[in-house]
């Protein structure tokens, strides 16, 4: 397309610090000049969105009201035409709903793709819903596509999109996660006791995440082996909850909060194993970074989780809310450091060979100047 820049934006709830806004801010950092962004909220500016604001990108928040709220379309509609966007990236469901409804005002031709992340549990979709989006609202995509196959699925099979449904994995700039080899350094590097040995976990303390399961497998650990603690990075509605929860299971001790951390490598290269126990998921970020810290993962088998970690060849996965089968797997990788490092080395190799960031974002930057072309009928 030469060097003609895309009129682009970006519709999602709200800029928070969670895989689906970093990946938008990612990639608008790094198409740079080839991209004049938009970054459209429907909720909030979030603290992602201040950042990218202090950065010199637009971020506008539409302040949706509860329920179905018809003003948004209108108000977004306005935002494109008067910003001469052609390029709409709806990321997740909602956003997408409102840019469809908001597409034929705009007043000029623009290109709708919608990206869906993951997915709420249970996913229970209406019938009304459903029908709404295969006779009405999927004839305003352009191009419809998940971050993995589970995704896919769910949109044709629940919310009826037809197919086909690409999917575009998610990626993470990998080399930002070299492993290192002096573990003790690594451990003392984040203030951790470089004697002990560490499970990692790096989630938002929210129920979908299901910390509770976490901690119930790790008490069953603490039972079979001393030298182990379990850290917790994030932070959110549940912290205190849990806190009462270790407190009650006897492991506070051993048991580290710490609240949300910029130090994300680092902290992941001093651990030993990664836990995720959520119940629904889509293609985790912090999955990736643990696999291209070259840290061995247990994660529920739900969502994208089975895709990105393949079940005894770059960790083990176990059944959603099992705290036994959890602990189970935790103590099988505690108790077998030969098992740990080559899954660990097998989750590096897979970052590297299938979730580079910079692939993810040139092909969404692909799908950008197709849809570009298609609507202005420039080369």
């Amino acid at each position: 397309m030469g060097s003609e820049s895309i009129s682009i934006a970006f519709v999602l709830h709200v800029m928070q610090v969670a895989g689906a806004e970093v990946l938008v801010a990612e990639t608008i950092r790094r198409l740079g000049s080839r991209v004049e962004p938009v970054v459209i909220c429907l909720d909030a500016v979030g603290q992602l969105g201040e950042i990218m604001r202090r950065e010199g990108v637009e971020v506008l928040s539409l302040d949706r009201n509860p329920g179905v709220d018809l003003g948004v379309s209108m108000r977004m509609a306005a935002i494109l035409r008067n910003r001469h966007v052609r390029v709409i990236h709806a990321h997740q469901y909602t956003p997408f709903f409102y840019a469809a409804l908001a597409k034929p005002l705009v007043g000029h031709k623009t290109w709708l793709m919608l990206t869906e992340h993951g997915r709420h549990y249970p996913d229970v979709v209406s019938a009304k819903r459903r029908l709404a989006n295969r006779w009405v609202l999927s004839h305003f995509a352009d191009d419809v596509n998940a971050v993995a196959g589970f995704s896919a699925r769910a949109l044709h099979d629940r919310d009826g999109f037809p197919l086909p449904i690409d999917v575009i994995e998610n990626g993470i700039d990998v080399l930002a996660y070299d492993p290192v080899a002096d573990k003790h350094a690594a451990k003392s590097m984040v203030s951790l006791d470089p004697t002990r040995r560490h499970v990692a976990c790096i989630a938002r303390f929210h129920p979908v995440k299901d910390h509770a399961m976490l901690l119930r497998a790790f008490a069953l650990v603490c039972g079979e082996v001393e030298d182990v603690d379990l850290v917790l990075a994030g932070d959110g509605q549940l912290r205190s909850e849990l806190e009462r929860q270790a407190a009650e299971l006897g492991i506070t001790p051993r048991v580290h909060f710490l609240g949300v951390r910029r130090d994300v490598p680092n902290l992941l290269r001093a651990a030993d194993v990664f836990a995720l126990t959520s119940v629904s998921e889509g293609a985790s970020i912090t999955v990736l970074e643990a696999m291209a810290s070259g840290v061995p993962s247990v994660v529920t088998d739900v969502g994208g989780n089975p895709e990105l970690v393949r079940q005894g060849r770059d960790g083990l996965l176990v059944p959603r809310g099992d705290h036994r089968a959890a602990a189970t797997a935790l103590l099988q990788l505690l108790r077998n450091p030969t098992l740990t490092a080559q899954l660990g080395a097998s989750a590096r190799e897979r970052a590297l060979e299938t979730f580079q960031l910079n692939r993810t974002i040139e092909r969404y930057r692909d799908r950008y100047v197709e849809g570009h072309r298609r609507v202005t009928g420039h080369a």
